[in-house]
């Protein structure tokens, strides 16, 4: 059976790429396919290796019913090109720094979280990390809007390997 491999990359992999994979895997969950899959995230920068979550998105994403005080942050390596299917970062910084850290790495599987939610006027997801109000719950939003997206994507993709 395929699996579908997908690391979810911001800065520092306290806030939104930790969101991501926690807003993923319960998608996934709910839809009973967890099984199908690999999620992960990481950061472009080794500032918060090894820390949970920042509060503050942890406990957004509990008011959803989303868990992931759990997870613990790290930086993304060179292996995560080949280890998983897809990075999908949060925005064009993570992209380019991506690209700058791993210069002889194909960069033909990093996507835009944000373009796997075409109806939505956001092209990034913006870090709340030093924003103040409802900044993490901009963040949930996109990511619950860019994950129903992703999953198309992807089970789109696992159909046609069977």
């Amino acid at each position: 059976m395929t699996v579908k491999k997908v690391l979810f990359v911001c800065m520092g992999n306290i806030c939104r790429s930790p969101s991501a994979e926690a807003v993923f895997s319960k998608l996934l969950e709910n839809k009973n396919v967890q099984h199908l899959f690999l999620v992960d995230s990481a950061g472009t920068h080794g500032y918060h290796v090894g820390s949970k979550p920042d509060k503050r998105s942890i406990k957004a994403a509990r008011k959803r019913g989303v868990e992931m005080a759990q997870l613990r942050a790290r930086q993304v390596e060179a292996e995560d090109f080949e280890r998983f299917d897809y990075l999908v970062v949060m925005d064009d910084d993570n992209k380019a720094r991506l690209q700058q850290m791993f210069p002889g790495k194909s960069q033909d599987n990093v996507y835009k979280m944000m373009q796997f939610a075409p109806t939505s006027d956001f092209t990034v997801v913006p870090d709340p990390y030093y924003g103040e109000g409802d900044g993490f719950e901009l963040v949930l939003d996109l990511l619950e809007l860019a994950s129903e997206g992703l999953y198309e994507f992807l089970a789109d993709e696992l159909l046609t390997s069977l």
